[in-house]
Order: structure tokens, then C-alpha cells, then sequence
């Protein structure tokens, strides 16, 4: 009776070779129905008619905004030292930290104080350290949100939630999600780009701008900010503009005779389309992206001038050329993940700080002189926080040299631009900067928001995967931050 009991539970251990076989044999026939079912939805689609393009759609409602600038600090920037000054951690520095705050894997022994000086900016009073000295001109623009919290401590997982919404890797990144939404306005330059450092890939590499499952007709274009922008825009010999036409037809009628044969494959698609947007990318690309149209006094704005600041103030620069043209997404890198200061936390973010902060604050100055700002949505920051204790590494407790670790449970990120209400501090952490305890703002919060703002409803912003509605909000019950808009 045991042993039948055991099978019915579905157990192996008892399982013949004869019924291994038979399952095993089963599970084919599932294999086959999901490959035609499969074959049958991609023909479905296309009797239905169903396209995926960048044309422009109708948004939800009215939006706010009309692009988003993405400034992502990979690494995870300190709350406490940039954002979130905490008298009472200066107070106790170098002390065990209380009960309430001890940290959960007991990776710290000691509080760690900030050595940088807080004061207040603007007609708001909006609180900076001593080291954002060009965004803290802007603090009546600027909207901080100190009650930030993510569900993982390593940073590729926390990464995917704060582009994707989960902390699974494979999802379409919300830049995608808005071109998928929203289309471009533009229809001779990507709806979505992406600016990497030329130094190197951030951490997680090209999937920070992928579609996932989306159609890839919705994948972000990493554009170069160092020689050529695009690889292998312009041709290598100079052909006179009626050969280019009479070539461009002959692909046209060809692609179109190809995508015909094979319905309903938005891969094919894609490329297709990909390889349309290139041609017509050969002028306006290279304007968009020309940075010596720029006046000197602008490109000493973005920090041009200075050995420091020149990578970040050329990518800055390109994206607001390329939102004044009607991109919709453009997110900028930084190589690696500089914002990690688990040693030389000090030294570390002087050192990004020196390479991003001028850049950024010109880059609200040109937005907003231009008119831009109100139209653009700015959203600056990483996937977590830092520790407020210091990381022990073989006992190292000397000031300046030591580290924070990663901290998904407090931290701050801030927005402007695109209908936020800027000069305020929303939310709030512990009297140490470890918990969020007040407006507790999840990135499901932030990605609704956003997507409010530009007249999308994150709730109705679907695709179906897999006979499922997906959604860049997903399983969480999102809530839209009424306080951060204008």
C-alpha cells in the first residue's frame, strides 16, 4: 500500500522504464500542439492584420511629458552622503549600530558617518551634499525621493527591477515598453536609444536596453558618443542620390516580397524595419548627433571643455538633441559600476560626482532655457543604495578608506521635468538612512509614474506572453505618486 501510495504522489523512485518511457513519450505530443499553436498565433496576427512599427499611438490620456532621459548610475549611489543627510549617523559614527538598524547579513560593525557637508537650495530649501553642487541649482526643478526600496541586494537582479519591473532577467526594459506604448515621433531616428560609455559596457550589458519578448522592432539603438556613432551608417563610396533611391527601392520591393512568404515573424519584421531606419538615419542621424553645431559656450555647459567631465557632457548633449527631435527614450551609461564603493567610499563618489554632476546640471539648464524641460522627463539613479555602517574588509576602519555595501531598503532617486512638482523631498528613511518608513515607494510606484506622465496607463500598457496580459507593473499594485506631480 505504501509503495502505491507513493506513485500516485507522483513519486520517481518506483517509476519502470516502461512508464519513464511512456511519460517521457507524452510530454512530445505537448512539444508538437505548442509549436503549432505557436505557428498558428503568428498566422492569426497576421490575417488579424496585427503590426508592431514605431508609428506614433494615441496615449491613454493627456500626457505630461513627451520623452524620458534615463541618467542610470550603475552601482548604487549613497543616499546618505548625496541625497539623505542623517545628523544622527554623523553623531554616532564609528559606533555599533542599534537593534532596529543592525544589518541583516551582519556585513558591518560600525555606523559610518558622512564626511560631506549638507545645505539647503533654491526658494524650497531642498537639502544636497556639498558634492552635487551643479544639480543643487536646480533643486526647484527637482523632486527626490528618499523612501525608495527594491527586493534584491545583488546588482544585476536589482538591476532588471528597476529597468524591467522584476528581478528576472529577460523582460522588456521600460524604455521599450514606451516605444511599444507610445511609437516615435520621429520616424528618421530610433523611438528608443541608448548611450553606453565609451570606456566600456555598464554591468549587465545590452540587456539594459532590450526588448525581451516585446517585438525587437521596440529594442533601444546604442549609439556611440566617440568616432563613428553609428557603425556602418554612411557607405564606404559616395553613390549620387538617384542610384541611392533606385537601391533603396529594389530592397524595399524585395523585403516586402519576403515578408509576404512569411507571415506573422516579428523578428523578420524588425530587421526589416531596422535595416528601413538605417537608410533613412544616413542624414538625420548624422545632424541629430553633429555636436560641433553646438555653440562653444553651449558645449561648455555639458563640461566639453574640461579632460573630466567631456565622455558624460557629450552623452548628456546628444540626448537632448536627440529628444529635441522627437526620440522618446534615451538612457545614458556609465562603464561598469563606479557607483559600487565597497572600499574608498569617499574617494569613490567625489570621482563620479566630478565626471557626472556639471553634465547633468547643464543639461537641466539647456532643457529648461529651450523650453524642454517641461516636455522632458529626467529620472536620475541606480538600482539601490549603500549601507549607512561601513563594510568591514580585513578590519579596515580607516576614515576615508572605507566602503558601504549594497542596500536595497532605504534609497534615493530623483525626478524633473515632464509635469513633476520639483523642490520637494518625498518620503523618508530612519534616523539612519536604512529603512524607508514614511511614503514607502516601491519601483513599481516609480515606473507607474513615469509612464502617467506620458499619458500611459500602466495598468492597460499590455502584451500578451505566453496567453498572458504582461505588463511593465506586472504582479504589484502600483499606485501613480499624485504628490510628485505638478
Amino acid at each position: 500500500m505504501k509503495r502505491d501510495r507513493t506513485r500516485q504522489a507522483g513519486s520517481l523512485s518506483h517509476v519502470s522504464r516502461r512508464e519513464a518511457i511512456s511519460r517521457i513519450g507524452s510530454g512530445f505530443g505537448g512539444l508538437a500542439l505548442g509549436a503549432l499553436l505557436g505557428d498558428f498565433d503568428r498566422t492569426a496576427r497576421a490575417a488579424e492584420g496585427v503590426t508592431h512599427d514605431l508609428h506614433p499611438k494615441r496615449p491613454h490620456h493627456q500626457p505630461r511629458a513627451r520623452s524620458v532621459i534615463q541618467l542610470f548610475m550603475h552601482g548604487g549611489p549613497s543616499q546618505v552622503d548625496l541625497l539623505d543627510e542623517k545628523k544622527e549617523l554623523v553623531r554616532l559614527n564609528g559606533q555599533a549600530p542599534p537593534g532596529e538598524v543592525a544589518d541583516d547579513e551582519n556585513r558591518t560593525t560600525h555606523l559610518l558617518g558622512s564626511p560631506f557637508k549638507f545645505s539647503k537650495h533654491g526658494e524650497s530649501g531642498l537639502e544636497f551634499s556639498e558634492v552635487l553642487p551643479g544639480i543643487a541649482r536646480h533643486a526647484d526643478d527637482i523632486a527626490v525621493i528618499r523612501s525608495m526600496f527594491t527586493e534584491h541586494r545583488n546588482h544585476e537582479q536589482a538591476i532588471w527591477m528597476a529597468n524591467t519591473g522584476l528581478t528576472v532577467s529577460g523582460r522588456p526594459n521600460i524604455g521599450s515598453w514606451v516605444a511599444f506604448g507610445l511609437g516615435a515621433e520621429n520616424q528618421n531616428l530610433p523611438g528608443y536609444v541608448s548611450l553606453p560609455d565609451p570606456a566600456g559596457m555598464p554591468v549587465d550589458g545590452a540587456r539594459n536596453w532590450s526588448s525581451g519578448w516585446l517585438p525587437p522592432v521596440y529594442q533601444g539603438t546604442a549609439i556611440r558618443s566617440e568616432g563613428m556613432p553609428v557603425l556602418h551608417l554612411q557607405p564606404k563610396a559616395a553613390r549620387t542620390a538617384p542610384i541611392d533611391a533606385g537601391r533603396m527601392e529594389l530592397l524595399r520591393t524585395l523585403n516586402e516580397r519576403h515578408r509576404q512568404a512569411r507571415p506573422g515573424e516579428l523578428e523578420l519584421d524588425a530587421r526589416i524595419a531596422s535595416f528601413e531606419l538605417a537608410a533613412r538615419m544616413q542624414l538625420s542621424a548624422t545632424d541629430a548627433l553633429d555636436l560641433q553645431q553646438e555653440t562653444a559656450a553651449t558645449q561648455q555647459l555639458y563640461g566639453l571643455d574640461r579632460d573630466k567631465t567631456r565622455s558624460y557632457g557629450k552623452r548628456c548633449l546628444m540626448a537632448r538633441r536627440l529628444v529635441e527631435r522627437g526620440v522618446r527614450f534615451v538612457q545614458i551609461f556609465m562603464a561598469g559600476q563606479p557607483w559600487d564603493t565597497h572600499a574608498n567610499n569617499v574617494s569613490g563618489i567625489r570621482s563620479c560626482c566630478e565626471q557626472t554632476d556639471l553634465p547633468i546640471a547643464g543639461l537641466l539648464t539647456d532643457l529648461k532655457q529651450r523650453g524642454l524641460l517641461e516636455s522632458t522627463l529626467i529620472l536620475w539613479g541606480g538600482e539601490f543604495g549603500r549601507t549607512p555602517g561601513a563594510e568591514q574588509r580585513d578590519g579596515n576602519k580607516t576614515p576615508g578608506i572605507e566602503g558601504r555595501d549594497h542596500h536595497p531598503y532605504g534609497f534615493s532617486v530623483w525626478l524633473a521635468g515632464g509635469g513633476i512638482r520639483g523642490g520637494q523631498a518625498y518620503g523618508a528613511t530612519d534616523d539612519f538612512g536604512y529603512r524607508a518608513i514614511a511614503s514607502r515607494t516601491q519601483t513599481s510606484d516609480l515606473h507607474a509614474t513615469m509612464l502617467h506622465q506620458l499619458g500611459l496607463d500602466h495598468e492597460h500598457l499590455t502584451f500578451n506572453h505566453n496567453s498572458r496580459d504582461e505588463r511593465l507593473t506586472d504582479v504589484y499594485k502600483a499606485r501613480v505618486i499624485q504628490e510628485l506631480i505638478a
